[in-house]
């Protein structure tokens, strides 16, 4: 799935930046020449957190840790890094952030754990299958299917944490992308596409919220601004489910 996300991400990086281009020359933003001393300068004073993307490629793709592995890592790494050599963190400061993160690992283990309940309930009660045969039953189209699919996932990701919808939704689709001949690895980058879009959504995507609170803005202007950037993103949504060999091409 890492791979297979490579040219996804690469057309949605160039969509929106494209947009990011051409409002620039709309709105007349002042350039600035390309200076390859300032980028070496920024490099250097990046130099510790540059290196994290490349331990975490690393580490994954050369197959010498496991996801879990790689992230406790990394953490010790950034923790080395503030507490040592910049030294932004103090002795004291310790406390209150095992405390924070004691609180935010507390909540998601809540939410996986009622969402895992959920899920059991799901297998158990037969859900996949009912739907997958109601879904036989009212819709033959394949074109149909991944249009509703996108506006379900949308949802999803609008109303629900990554974490709780991959546990609770992936079962639900899977069957449902076999019967239609979807390749699993095109249908799980159709599911992550949309759910990075659902965060996005008006009027309830948790991005906006969170937006809104850190710039004290109110909502509509959150909307407003937010508005060109998901429909670009959306067209994007829409290239990665219809043209399955931008998933499948590095995979094959």
């Amino acid at each position: 799935v890492f791979l297979a996300g490579i040219v996804p991400g690469l057309i949605r990086v160039g969509m929106i930046g494209g947009w990011a281009v051409w409002q620039g020359k709309v709105q007349s933003v002042t350039r600035h020449n390309f200076n390859i001393g300032k980028i070496i300068s920024a490099l250097k004073g990046a130099r510790w957190e540059a290196i994290i993307p490349v331990l975490v490629l690393f580490g994954i793709f050369g197959g010498y840790t496991t996801l879990v592995e790689t992230a406790a890592l990394i953490s010790i790494y950034v923790f080395v890094v503030e507490f040592f050599i910049y030294k932004d963190l103090k002795y004291n400061d310790l406390q209150k952030i095992i405390l924070d993160c004691s609180t935010l690992i507390g909540g998601v283990l809540i939410i996986l754990g009622v969402a895992m309940g959920l899920t059991s309930y799901l297998v158990d009660a037969q859900i996949p299958m009912h739907l997958l045969e109601w879904v036989k039953s009212t819709i033959s189209s394949k074109f149909i299917f991944l249009l509703m699919l996108n506006i379900f996932l949308l949802a999803v990701g609008c109303l629900m944490d990554i974490f709780s919808a991959i546990i609770i939704v992936v079962p639900l689709i899977t069957p449902l992308g076999a019967y239609f001949g979807i390749d699993p690895i095109h249908l799980a980058i159709i599911f992550i596409a949309n759910l990075e879009l659902g965060f996005l959504t008006p009027p309830v995507g948790m991005n906006l919220f969170l937006s809104s609170y850190r710039f004290e803005e109110p909502m509509s202007n959150i909307y407003k601004s937010t508005l060109p950037f998901f429909l670009v993103m959306l067209l994007s949504v829409i290239a990665i489910t219809y043209i399955p060999i931008l998933s499948t091409w590095v995979i094959k």
